[in-house]
């Protein structure tokens, strides 16, 4: 595991990412991240010896939709499950992170299903959740 250092946003703060080290200070991400921006699934990173990136070696050409559900909002439950079954149905890897942090992998080539984005935008309209997606 390496860290990336998101203290430019929030003192003292981190994302942990599992990886696959291909040489000492060489990594490949095995994870989605969910708030790290410009690293994605299979990204080839390097690190300092303090296990900090310090850059991205080599794109993967994947992207990442990142979803972040509003909490208070009432709709949040069954918003939560429709985009959970709505991942599933595309076949789209995906991690939840506290039950209202979404991320999804988004292999090269491939777009969000217009039924996914027509929830995303919708819901985005009435203020239910932000969404964006991040190569």
């Amino acid at each position: 595991m390496i860290h990336v250092d998101l203290s430019d946003r929030e003192d003292g703060w981190r994302e942990q990412l599992w990886t696959r080290q291909l040489a000492p200070d060489r990594f490949e991400v095995a994870c989605l991240p969910f708030f790290t921006y410009g690293i994605c699934y299979r990204d080839v990173v390097t690190i300092d010896s303090n296990h900090l990136v310090t850059g991205v070696l080599e794109k993967s050409g994947h992207r990442t939709l990142r979803v972040a559900l509003v909490t208070d909002h009432p709709d949040r439950d069954q918003l939560h499950e429709l985009l959970h079954g709505s991942t599933i149905e595309a076949g789209l890897p995906h991690e939840w992170l506290q039950g209202t942090y979404l991320a999804v992998d988004l292999p090269p080539g491939t777009d969000p299903t217009a039924a996914l984005e027509k929830i995303l935008e919708a819901s985005a309209q009435t203020g239910a959740l932000h969404w964006e997606i991040d190569s």
